[in-house]
């Protein structure tokens, strides 16, 4: 007598690994997209950052989708404002300086 597997089997395992898949990947990746978008959009004057290059810098000005960020006196980036990585906490730059 031979058994065969039902025909849901299959189905069931390919439902598990595309759900296993967006818990796994796509969400934390939507998530973390969305915290960025809320960063940028949430950018003022002498908000201290990190540009995705590693160059730190205080927001001087923000021009649409442009921002102007100090790096030493007188010296001053225009950056797109995706390129943005993270915002410091205030006085994070005097302290690295000192």
């Amino acid at each position: 007598m031979e058994t065969t597997g039902s025909i849901f089997t299959p189905l069931i395992m390919l439902f598990g690994f595309m759900v296993l898949m967006y818990f796994m990947s796509i969400r934390p990746q939507q998530k973390r997209a969305n915290e960025l978008q809320n960063m940028m959009n949430s950018l003022e004057k002498g908000d201290e950052v990190i540009a995705a290059s590693g160059i730190l810098g205080k927001v001087k000005e923000i021009k649409g989708d442009y921002v102007s960020i100090e790096v030493s006196e007188n010296i001053t980036f225009k950056l797109q404002k995706n390129a943005i990585s993270n915002t410091l906490p205030k006085g994070t730059i005097a302290s690295i300086n000192s």
